[in-house]
């Protein structure tokens, strides 16, 4: 019965595990198939790290096997030494290693982080494409102040020629995110954060909100296209034929709340429109800040009247 009951269990592991495998084999690893530069040198830290790490977790899961098996009771062939209490050889493989893993992982770490903080602009022969994001709820504007359009989830960049994003929030805060481009960088109200990114193969990526910030976080998505010069100056092309202007009257239908918004295109934009957004709520911050300072009671003004 126990035999039976053991066979059993072992197939249904197999069978478990069966149905894992194939389930991952339809996974995009996105993240280890970068295609950008960013992204690239995001992923060879990733491993970098993880083998540094593995140095002492694999050696002490095969020891602890081993251990297990060669000094089990049964075992009288096993050296018994019950007044053993030190050994320098020990001690310094078990301090020394994970110490040394520790420096070359810390020294690695800082230099990628400097190398990689997303405000740092990419070394390139090009000049950047400037695009100002606006996170909503629950989409992505993208407003090109240089060529005067502005796009709902979607946004594309020539290939090879970094973008310089300066990402904000017209509600609550979320993360903005293109996998295959590697980085990521929190968009807030009232504060402007920034991102630089590069593609360096054609394509088109998936760009997600990484932050969950209500119900129609899961629809969040925005289209990221990776095009040749021809193909962008197409696709600008394309925008600027929609004829729709986005002004703040438009803007405020826009950002109201949604759920799977479709693309839109917007031939022309209020060039003040970002800087608008986030003046919007340092106000409110710094009108809190003053009744702060003033000492006034929740609820009311600094006069203390109510409000």
């Amino acid at each position: 019965m126990v035999k039976g009951t053991s066979t059993a269990a072992r197939l249904i592991g197999l069978l478990m595990l069966g149905i894992i495998t194939l389930q991952l084999s339809g996974c995009d690893m996105v993240l280890f198939n970068p295609k950008g530069q960013v992204g690239l040198e995001q992923r060879n830290l990733i491993i970098l790290a993880t083998l540094l790490m593995l140095l002492v977790v694999v050696p002490v899961m095969i020891m602890a096997l081993v251990f297990s098996v060669h000094y089990r009771a049964s075992n009288e062939k096993a050296r018994y030494t019950p007044e053993w209490s030190h050994s320098r050889a020990i001690e310094a493989v078990v301090w020394g290693v994970p110490l040394v893993i520790i420096i070359v992982l810390g020294v690695v770490t800082w230099r990628s982080t400097h190398a990689l903080d997303p405000y740092r602009p990419l070394d390139a022969d090009k000049a950047p494409v400037k695009v100002q994001v606006i996170a909503t709820d629950w989409k992505w504007l993208f407003v090109y102040p240089e060529l005067g359009i502005a796009t709902v989830n979607e946004m594309a960049m020539p290939v090879d020629t970094p973008v310089d994003f300066r990402v904000t929030s017209d509600g609550a805060i979320t993360s903005f995110f293109i996998p295959a481009l590697g980085g990521q960088i929190y968009a807030m109200a009232g504060m402007q954060t920034q991102l630089h990114l590069i593609a360096n193969a054609p394509g088109r990526y998936t760009g997600i909100a990484a932050n969950y910030n209500g119900p129609g976080f899961s629809d969040m998505h925005f289209n990221a296209l990776a095009l040749d010069q021809a193909g962008f100056d197409a696709w600008v092309a394309k925008v600027r034929s929609s004829q729709r202007q986005l002004d703040q009257s438009r803007y405020a239908q826009l950002a109201k709340p949604s759920v799977a918004h479709p693309v839109e295109h917007y031939a022309a934009v209020d060039a003040g429109l970002f800087q608008s957004l986030i003046d919007k709520y340092q106000g409110v911050n710094r009108s809190r800040e003053v009744e702060e300072r003033l000492g006034a009671p929740q609820g009311q003004s600094p006069q203390g009247s109510k409000e």
